[in-house]
């Protein structure tokens, strides 16, 4: 079975109206493409033009469409003219025939109106006057329109990744010059089992916020990044569980037992077993976000990336932080209000759908623990096309 790559960029204009969920969703779900690379790019003006060239060049558009779309690029991912950039997200998906996959599904420039079954008949605009000239495009999304055709552009958005991608902060959707709040969001593992909408229609709710998206990162996390990151849950699962593990444990001994101990009892029962019990929670947390067992991973193997896969993201904006947070609501699903993230796909406190910083300087210790602007994009570029030529200059 051949497995190639192929990529999918949301345009600037899709990203600021939020629709940045809306697309992802339906595109994982109707290719059933695994997604395997993220990256936010803030492309400089060199990037634009030689993507542009690309496009003009694509053997799988028209004449007409190829100018057309050339020019969008010019005009819509350049940077401002105050040289702020403007946000590009990235998406790589693998699997058999995935270029022409991406390609039907994204749809044509002259879309259908009437059936909306591509990304560009719900997303896009094109408009013309009564004489049939274009007078507005916004195709919502960018691919290529054929296998050597998304080579090229996936080869191309790689060798340009480390300058142009990462943490865009200075986009033209956030105030310049006034300082803004930052805050994690990982879409768990439980989300990507099997290719369907719910990772995009998770950031549909967080779109609710007005925040921006300005990094995202597909990543698996190793054991010992696990552990790390959720280090400060382990004093908590001790103090959090200590009075279920005293309540159980006197269940547990009137029932098999048939005797009823005392208060002194059942405190000593609970100073010994809580710890058991919070380490044995803390390691099916490891395993629920890596796939492994931490006492079965070898310490040499820790560091290597897990079997399961999350998507971070980071949020911009006022209160990023306390706003995130409130509309993904409380660790149990269950005591979470309608509508939020974990009301709508939690299922308990562990697969919950996604996870948030509860502090800025929580956000700030978990973004590195998973280098969340590190670029992974060329990485798995170059191990399916070979090494790539550093960009120019």
């Amino acid at each position: 079975m051949s497995v190639e790559l192929a990529y999918v960029l949301i345009n600037p204009y899709t990203i600021s109206k939020s629709r940045t969920g809306g697309v992802l969703g339906r595109i994982i779900a109707w290719t059933q493409l695994d997604l395997v690379g993220a990256r936010m790019f803030g492309p400089s003006r060199e990037l634009v033009e030689k993507y542009a060239e690309l496009v003009e060049a694509d053997p799988g558009l028209g004449r007409d469409e190829a100018v057309i779309l050339s020019r969008y690029v010019r005009r819509a991912y350049a940077p401002a003219s105050d040289g702020r950039r403007r946000r590009v997200l990235m998406l790589v998906f693998a699997g058999e025939g995935a270029a022409e996959r991406i390609r039907q599904v994204a749809g044509n420039v002259r879309y259908n109106t009437e059936s909306a079954r591509t990304v560009r008949d719900i997303y896009g605009d094109f408009i013309m006057d009564e004489k049939g000239e274009v007078v507005y495009v916004e195709p919502a999304i960018m691919v290529g329109e054929s296998p050597v055709a998304a080579e090229k552009g996936l080869k191309l958005w790689a060798s340009y990744s480390d300058r142009d991608g990462g943490m865009i902060e200075d986009t033209v959707d956030l105030p310049a010059g006034e300082p803004v709040e930052k805050t994690l969001v990982l879409i768990k593992p439980d989300n990507f089992r099997e290719p369907s909408v719910r990772p995009g229609s998770i950031i549909d709710i967080f779109s609710g916020s007005g925040l921006r998206i300005i990094c995202a990162k597909i990543h698996r996390m190793s054991v010992a990044e696990a552990m790390q990151f959720y280090a400060p849950v382990h004093d908590v699962l001790k103090k959090k569980l200590r009075q279920e593990v005293k309540e159980r444990a006197v269940r547990c001994v009137r029932e098999e037992f048939g005797i009823r101990i005392g208060e002194d009892t059942a405190v000593r029962l609970a100073d010994v077993l809580t710890p058991v019990y919070a380490q044995w929670q803390f390691n099916e947390i490891v395993r629920f976000m890596t796939g492994i067992w931490p006492a079965d991973c070898p310490d040499e193997m820790r560091s290597e990336p897990g079997r399961e896969r999350c998507l971070a993201l980071v949020y911009a904006g006022k209160s990023a932080v306390s706003v995130i947070r409130d509309i993904l609501g409380p660790t149990d699903p269950k005591t979470a209000r309608p509508g939020s993230v974990r009301r709508q796909f939690g299922r308990d406190v562990m697969v919950n759908a996604a996870h948030a910083s509860d502090s800025p300087a929580s956000a700030e210790r978990e973004m590195k623990i998973i280098r969340v602007d590190e670029d992974n994009i060329r990485p798995l570029v170059e191990e399916v096309y070979g090494p790539l030529d550093q960009y120019p200059g």
